[in-house]
């Protein structure tokens, strides 16, 4: 049974990468239908909570259906994270996550996410600050390092251990790699192989079908995998891993009336958490990825991206769900 503080999540447990401008409630809330074992907010600005920034405080939403859910915060500043985590504690989740690993410019190159690789005196210290602080259990996200170079994971899991965190995922790129390349899960194996390392270590990264987190379960031996952009458009893949890994079985992908309902869905739940002006206009971009891998789309799509109602959308919907893809033109 792998376990957070006294979390409970059973034991291979499948995470949900927080995505900024991805990871909201609605696009978490089929994600969690789908077989997601743990998730979190999107980044969230330590600066903006302090400042009572409106998109921050939006960012704090959390449903109970959502649960078990962590707030991840960022920032470069120790005072203004510390104060940021006992904001992120009253919003109720199940823990508090650190972001190290973000890599935009905008963010890395202030010291903040990926940045703070390259002061790890100030990456314990900060963590340590917001431990202390925090009556939830506390996660850090990191990469390996800022480059090829400086990678020194082990000592940074072997770091943030000694100052109380209770988990630690690793995305298997280093900042410089941004997302481009492989991601080297060699890496997340040596920390934790490490006989020193006792917290929960969860691997990150191309995780894109179930053969290969059942390949890198065994090979490099994590306590559960988290993914990320595989989920995007397609939440079915938590459970189609769970599937594979239980009983070696291959679950059929959904068919176009259950990408049409579950898409429906999503909208639904973006209206009713933005409203419709922005629900509607924000689901844009999620079209092309429901509907991923089906030729002849494209018509559907700029329709889509026109419709300007609920209602519209939704008759969009139906209409694609009973399509005749087969045989029919578009």
């Amino acid at each position: 049974m792998v376990k957070i503080g006294k979390l409970e999540l059973g034991e291979f447990p499948l995470l949900l990468a927080p995505m900024e401008d991805v990871s909201d409630p609605p696009f978490r809330s089929v994600c969690k239908d789908k077989g997601a074992d743990l998730m979190y907010t999107e980044f969230i600005s330590a600066d903006g909570l302090i400042r009572d920034a409106d998109k921050s405080i939006k960012k704090l939403d959390i449903y109970d259906y959502e649960r078990p859910i962590g707030i991840q915060i960022f920032g470069d500043k120790i005072d203004a994270m510390r104060e940021a985590a006992a904001i992120a504690e009253e919003a109720n989740p199940e823990l508090v996550d650190i972001n190290y690993g973000c890599p935009v410019k905008k963010v890395a190159c202030k010291g903040a996410g990926a940045g703070i690789l390259l002061d790890l005196p100030k990456m314990q210290k900060m963590t340590a600050e917001i431990v202390k602080n925090c009556s939830l259990p506390v996660t850090v996200k990191t990469r390996l390092g800022w480059d090829y170079d400086s990678i020194k994971i082990e000592e940074v899991a072997k770091r943030l251990q000694d100052v109380g965190i209770q988990a630690l995922t690793i995305h298997g790129r280093t900042r410089q790699q941004m997302y481009k390349g492989e991601a080297d899960w060699s890496y997340i194996a040596k920390v934790k192989e490490n006989p020193d390392i006792k917290i929960p270590i969860f691997g990150n990264g191309d995780i894109d079908s179930p053969e290969k987190a059942l390949e890198y379960k065994n090979k490099y031996g994590v306590d559960g995998i988290m993914i990320g952009r595989a989920a995007i458009g397609y939440p079915w893949i938590f459970n189609e891993i769970k599937e594979f890994l239980k009983n070696g079985t291959i679950i059929a992908p959904p068919d176009i009336q259950e990408r049409a309902n579950v898409c429906k869905k999503h909208l639904e739940k973006s209206i009713d958490w933005k409203g419709p002006k922005t629900g509607i206009f924000e689901m844009r971009t999620h079209y092309s990825n429901y509907f991923r891998g089906i030729a002849n789309f494209k018509p559907f799509r700029i329709r889509l991206v026109q419709a300007a109602t609920f209602e519209e959308v939704a008759d969009l919907l139906d209409e694609i769900a009973l399509f005749d893809w087969q045989t029919a033109e578009v």
